[in-house]
């Protein structure tokens, strides 16, 4: 069995810097880290519309309770007068998130998705009462760590797609797959 090695090289802060990556190991952390992440936001959304019914989940107490965040003007004015978006795309946006994320089908557009849920998350708690550093950012972190290394593309559906010939001749897919 032959495990390649992926030599990374870039210039940081105006010095070269080169690292390794070997591939059976990355390969397997890219599957875990998104199979993980993908459970955790399934479970949180598949929680939610259990606990609330299929449309009964309310997120505007959380907004309105996010007066002084950096997002809330944004919130409020989803809460004022599109009050179902947040409603629908919270339950239903974390379940579908976490399926795309462990099926590894749509990875980018999935986890993209749950970067900007997380984003919304970790700047709507004004007050930070868990910290600066908490599961929110680390949330958002996983995402686009998710992003940047396309882990889709091993052992998810992503794969599969990518080798169609409606991938080859439309190369742009590649950006919502990987």
């Amino acid at each position: 069995m032959s495990t390649k090695s992926l030599e990374l090289d870039a210039r940081l802060f105006g010095r070269d810097v080169s690292y390794g990556l070997n591939g059976a190991w990355a390969s397997y952390w890219l599957v875990f880290l998104r199979v993980i992440t993908g459970y955790w936001l399934l479970h949180a959304g598949l929680g939610k519309i259990i606990e609330n019914g299929a449309f009964g989940f309310d997120a505007t107490g959380w907004i309105m309770g996010a007066e002084g965040a950096i997002t809330y003007p944004i919130m409020s004015w989803f809460a004022a007068n599109a009050p179902m978006i947040p409603n629908i795309m919270v339950p239903w946006g974390q379940f579908l998130i976490g399926l795309g994320l462990i099926l590894g089908c749509l990875t980018r557009l999935a986890a993209a998705n749950g970067a900007i849920l997380m984003f919304f998350f970790y700047f709507g708690n004004a007050d930070w009462t868990n910290g600066f550093v908490n599961g929110d950012l680390l949330g958002l972190i996983m995402f686009l760590t998710v992003i940047v290394f396309a882990a889709g593309r091993v052992w998810g559906v992503d794969a599969y797609l990518e080798r169609t010939e409606a991938v080859k001749n439309r190369p742009w897919l590649r950006y919502l797959l990987g």
